[in-house]
């Protein structure tokens, strides 16, 4: 498990317009979304997925994928990601009318997303990421007919004790051999454990592990590149540089850059707002407090 014990961590959170005729750039990061208004096209895993308003959609760092939309959207986005969910989710996982079955969580992200004026601790963080992780499972598991009363499948007890013992420690010089022997498996069980389970292997889950840990202390931290890829278990930055540009697009330095950018660009835009609303509340707060309770009664 992760330091705090929890199965779910996110450390962004910011809304985005995408202008009309939009195609994105294809990425491969963990990936939250929420369409706040308009209609977008997910292509992932070799399959589209047409998004409309209060769609929302889960994509696992190990599946490339790109937003496009034709007549322009707004977005709410995450870093969501599992650290040790005890449900083999879809991934991509897509909830229809996630405003409608969650409407308080997206409501709490539209009022103080995490690169907003809020400016949340990490353990503010952590609860936005438990929040969001449980809504996403509740909703697989309601739409697949499981229920919270149905057998629900169940993550393989040897590959969730290697997933946390990865996590504790990724900077360890894990192989696949040493993962079995923690578990007293096969090289070839374990793999196979794997893939039933998460779709990947053993040497993609670590990976996904380091990459997690890197960007947390990359973003979180002024460790320079070097110390952090000794931290999560590289013999060297140029190796580090490789393996994270090749999940990235971008070399760790040049990711660090543009996620501080964003943080204070997202955080400068909440600022402006404020100031705007600071000048207009007072003539419309009651309006717009009716409205609010309308909608919601509605």
């Amino acid at each position: 498990m992760n330091q705090d014990g929890q199965p779910w961590e996110m450390t962004l959170a910011f809304k985005q317009e995408l202008p009309p005729g939009s195609a994105g750039e294809e990425v491969r990061s963990a990936t939250w979304l929420l369409v706040e208004d308009g209609t977008v096209v997910l292509s992932a895993a070799g399959q589209s997925h047409l998004l409309r308003t209060g769609d929302a959609v889960l994509v696992g760092a190990q599946v490339r994928h790109r937003v496009a939309t034709h007549e322009g959207a707004s977005l709410i986005l995450a870093d969501l990601r599992a650290v040790a969910v005890a449900y083999p989710l879809a991934n991509p996982l897509v909830v229809r009318d996630f405003v409608g079955r969650h409407g308080g969580v997206a409501e709490l992200l539209r009022r103080c997303p995490l690169a907003g004026p809020c400016r949340p601790s990490a353990l503010f963080a952590s609860g936005y990421a438990s929040l969001l992780g449980a809504a996403m499972t509740a909703s697989w598991l309601e739409d697949t007919g499981r229920g919270i009363s149905g057998p629900a499948p169940v993550l393989d007890p040897a590959v969730a004790q290697v997933l946390a013992a990865l996590v504790a420690d990724p900077g360890r010089a894990w192989t696949v051999e040493a993962m079995a022997e923690s578990v007293h498996l096969s090289r070839s069980a374990l793999g196979e454990r794997f893939r039933r389970n998460l779709g990947q292997s053993p040497r993609e889950a670590l990976r996904d592990v380091r990459m997690r840990a890197a960007r947390h202390l990359l973003t979180g931290s002024d460790r320079p590149v070097e110390q952090v890829a000794y931290a999560v278990g590289y013999g060297s930055g140029a190796a580090f540089s490789r393996a994270f540009s090749a999940v990235h697009g971008s070399a760790p330095q040049a990711w660090r850059d543009s996620a501080i950018a964003s943080v204070a660009r997202q955080a400068d835009r909440g600022e402006a707002r404020r100031g705007d609303d600071r000048g207009t509340r007072s003539d419309h707060e009651h309006v717009a407090d009716a409205v609010l309770v309308q909608h919601r009664a509605s």
